[in-house]
Formats: structure tokens, sequence, C-alpha cells
């Protein structure tokens, strides 16, 4: 086999084995022991494969290190990417603002996620906290509703872990038998 298609095919099979790994490690972080225990082995397999090849053949070819390399550092921009657009899990975003600004938390509530505040001491006298659980691919549309009330604000986010519940109030109009225990 030329070298360079078997470079190329080191260098894809590398970036498919640290995708995985860059996922598994992900689903350990966040608890999913099945999901880290499948990937873990399909992962190994694949650099099982690849190391053999490259060992048995880097001596005679050097380039199929940098074949091998190129790979690594693809599958872990790759994995990364992935991570972002499934985004496993929930996370915890804290936002301070001044006291002052309370319509901040309900723009938040109007948009359905519910949050917990907390009044505080900041550098320059009283301030708000901001937190609010909520599912990981949904921070974003959160940190916009921030940036349009306020825009330089000071927030974090954090990965949770574990998280009991997350509230998240329904919108739906009661109808039917439901609208007779509407409340008026």
């Amino acid at each position: 086999m030329p070298i360079l298609i078997t470079g190329i095919l080191i260098f894809l099979a590398r970036v498919i084995d640290v995708t995985l790994g860059t996922l598994r490690t992900l689903s350990i972080v966040t608890g999913k022991m099945k999901t880290a225990f499948l990937l873990g082995f399909v992962e190994i397999s694949i650099w099982l494969f690849i190391i053999s090849k490259v060992l048995e053949d880097i001596l005679r070819e050097p380039i199929l290190g940098v074949f091998y390399s190129l790979g690594y550092a693809t599958g872990n921009v790759v994995g990364i990417m992935i991570e972002k657009k499934i985004s496993f899990g929930h996370t915890v975003i804290r936002v301070i603002i001044p006291l002052a600004e309370k319509q901040l938390a309900d723009k938040i509530r109007e948009a359905g996620f519910a949050i917990t505040t907390f009044i505080g001491e900041g550098m320059k006298g009283p301030v708000t906290e901001l937190c609010i659980a909520c599912q990981k691919d949904e921070s974003e549309k959160i940190i916009s509703i921030i940036k349009r009330q306020i825009p330089v604000p000071f927030y974090i986010t954090e990965q949770a872990i574990d998280i009991s519940r997350i509230f998240r109030p329904s919108f739906q109009q009661p109808t039917g038998w439901r609208s007779v225990f509407k409340k008026k």
C-alpha cells in the first residue's frame, strides 16, 4: 500500500479514536457509565490497530509519525466540536448584577427558566447573584438574554455533575376542564 494512503488511513483512524476518547472523558465526567464503557472499548480497539501499524513501519517511513500526530491533534478539536453540538449534561450559570437590575431575572423567567436570587455585597456595593440550572444546550439562550439586558455582564458557567431536577414553568394556557381551575 502506498505510504500516502497508509498515512491518510492512520490520520483518519486517529481522528476517530481521539474523538471517541474526548467524548468518553465527557461521558465519565457526566456520569454516563454505559456510554463511557462502549466508547472506551471502541476507542482502544482502534488505537491498538493504529499503534501496531505505526510501530511496525515508523523506522522505514518516519512520515507516519506525522500523520499519527496530526490525527491526534485533529481528533481533540473534532471531539470538542461534537461535544459542543450535542451538549452533554447540565450547567449552572451564575450572574452577578447590580442590585437595581432586577428586570434581568424577570426576563429570564419570562423565557421559561427558573432562577434563584441571592443578595450580596460586591466590590462597589450591593449586588444580586442569579443562579440558573439548565440543560447545557440551553445556556447559550440564557446568556444571550443576559447580554441583551447588560452589555458587559459578569457570569460564570459551571459543569453540573448531578442535578435532582430542573424547574421549567409551563406556559400552556389551561383549556377545557382545566380552565375551570384557572385563577382570575
